[in-house]
């Protein structure tokens, strides 16, 4: 019965990594493994494992010595995952749209990443009013800076000329991937992060934003 109830305990966990591990060998569509089984399906058996983890502890009361150990993990591991579950929910729930712009009368193009930002998308641009750290820098940058500024958020570079450096970055765990532009003109540099999918992500294309904003005013 305990190690039952450690199973249920662990489940959540074990089916978020397998689900991540599907996504990056290509074998599930991120929509499957991150919404449906990550965001759906392991946050109910978040739950799940909580309640068993309880009835654990209930059951190892009777006989601690045998059972304290198997009571014990399924506490530690079920409330973590119910802990992180809170945490990320409300995350992507407070999270901007990802899809962000420092220039909104004229939002810089994607240039050759079109072809590769097919599907819904995440939905019209936010500029400095929702994240505040997407600011433009008013100069004219070099390329090599813009290229490197995209390498500081972890970008990687994919072409840079005179008037423009572009890059994607690709996450670890379900390769959630952004694509960023850096539109260079006399008196000011424009930055635009959105991802490829139309999936919250908790603000992230605002937080990449804010590094390569960040990172132009550092290599100026």
């Amino acid at each position: 019965m305990a190690q039952a109830l450690l199973i249920v305990a662990v489940a959540s966990p074990v089916l978020v990594l397998l689900s991540a591990l599907g996504v990056r060998a290509g074998l599930l569509s991120l929509e499957t493994g991150w919404s449906l089984l990550t965001l759906q399906v392991a946050w109910w058996l978040a739950w799940a494992g909580s309640a068993a983890a309880l009835v654990a502890v209930v059951l190892a009361l009777k006989d601690l010595r045998r059972l304290g150990l198997f009571a014990l993990v399924a506490v530690l591991i079920a409330g973590a995952a119910l802990a992180g579950f809170v945490w990320q929910k409300g995350r992507l729930a407070a999270g901007p749209v990802e899809h962000v712009s420092t220039d909104l009368e004229e939002i810089p193009g994607f240039g050759d990443l079109r072809d590769q930002r097919r599907g819904p998308g995440p939905g019209p641009a936010i500029g400095a009013e929702v994240c505040p750290g997407a600011q433009p820098v008013m100069r004219q940058v070099a390329p090599q800076t813009a290229g490197w500024a995209l390498e500081q958020a972890g970008f990687r570079v994919r072409g840079f000329g005179v008037q423009r450096a572009d890059g994607t970055r690709t996450g670890y765990w379900f390769g959630v991937t952004h694509d960023a532009v850096i539109r260079i003109r006399p008196g000011r540099t424009d930055i635009r992060v959105a991802a490829r999918d139309g999936l919250p992500h908790g603000g992230e294309a605002c937080r990449l934003a804010t590094r390569i904003s960040a990172a132009l005013r550092t290599g100026e």
